[in-house]
This record gives C-alpha cells, sequence and structure tokens, in this order.
C-alpha cells in the first residue's frame, strides 16, 4: 500500500486480474476504484455487477460478494464484508467494517490505527439509496434496509429497517403468512 494515496501501489494494481476471483460473467465497471491488494480475499460470484464511480477496498479484511448480486452506482465497500446471493445495493451505500480508532485524546486519530468488525449481508436482501451499514452488523435474508438509513446492530431475517438509527418497523410472520408492522418505541 502507498503510505499517502492510501492505496495500492500501481505495480499491484496493474496485477490484480491474478489474484482477483470473478465468477464468469461478472461485471467491474471501468470506473470503479479498486483498493484490492493480494494479501486479504476479494471475491466476486457468477452474473454479479459493481456498477460505476464505485470504491471496493479489501485492505483491511476480506471483500466477498455472492452470485446474481449488484451493487449500485457511487457505493463504498470496505471489508470486511460478506454479502450474500442476490443481494441489491442502491446508488450511495456505505457498507465498512472499518472503524479509526480514537480512545487516547493526546494522540492524533490518524496515528492511533484501526479496529475492524465483519459485517454479513445474507441472501435476498435489499439495501435503499444512500444507508449506512456499520461494522458489526449482520442483515439476515430477505430484509430490506430503507433508503437513508443507519443501521448500529443486526436485523434478523424477513424485516424491514428504517431511520437513524435504524429499527425494525416491519416484519414476516410465518404463522399468520404476512407482513406485520412493528411499533417502535423511542429508547
Amino acid at each position: 500500500m502507498h503510505p499517502v494515496k492510501m492505496r495500492p501501489r500501481l505495480w499491484v494494481r496493474l496485477l490484480q486480474f491474478t489474484y482477483m476471483q470473478r465468477g464468469r460473467h461478472s461485471v467491474i465497471y471501468r470506473s470503479v476504484r479498486k483498493d484490492i491488494p493480494p494479501f486479504n480475499k476479494f471475491r466476486l460470484g457468477a452474473f454479479s455487477v459493481i456498477e460505476d464511480f464505485t470504491t471496493i477496498n479489501n485492505a483491511v479484511g476480506d471483500l466477498i460478494i455472492g452470485s446474481h448480486s449488484r451493487i449500485g452506482l457511487g457505493n463504498t465497500v470496505i471489508g470486511p464484508v460478506t454479502i450474500g446471493d442476490r443481494v441489491h445495493v442502491a446508488q450511495n451505500v456505505v457498507i465498512t467494517g472499518l472503524n479509526h480508532n480514537f480512545q487516547d485524546v493526546s494522540t492524533s486519530i490518524d496515528r492511533q490505527g484501526v479496529a475492524t468488525k465483519e459485517i454479513t449481508i445474507a441472501d435476498d436482501v435489499w439495501i435503499g439509496a444512500n444507508a449506512v451499514i456499520l461494522p458489526g452488523v449482520s442483515i439476515g435474508q430477505h430484509s430490506v434496509i430503507a433508503a437513508g438509513s443507519v443501521v448500529t446492530r443486526s436485523v434478523p431475517p424477513y424485516s424491514v429497517c428504517a431511520g437513524n438509527p435504524a429499527h425494525i418497523v416491519k416484519q414476516y410472520d410465518a404463522v399468520r403468512k404476512e407482513w406485520v408492522k412493528i411499533e417502535h418505541r423511542p429508547q
């Protein structure tokens, strides 16, 4: 990694085709910023797409994206992140497993290092535009994250989450076979 630009050096970027694992018919558009050094995993499943002006970064943790998934325009995805199959991420979403340490007030934040916690997004999830998924969060299968939500806690399967901080507004009731609205009580 270049110490000032904080991205892989040019010669490493030129060799990315040798260590990036890409499934058949997957697409990474030309304007995607690929900060993908070889010391962590990067895998993009078959028939998946990473759209223009997105930044993908596995410098601090593995970045795994399943099959038939779509990472929309202008997103930022920083590992460690695992994204399942058939996940659709709208535009301008931030998914980051990285956070800066800032415990010592006598030291500047940029000298205190970083901490990581893996983000896991299960299969068949839809994440709306401008959402933020923070470190350590798991999103269960067949869930929806509403546009503009800031997800600070894990989301169970078959849920709809909205707000800042995000909370569950609907869940699927398997017994009644319908979506049930959840009353939110501010904490």
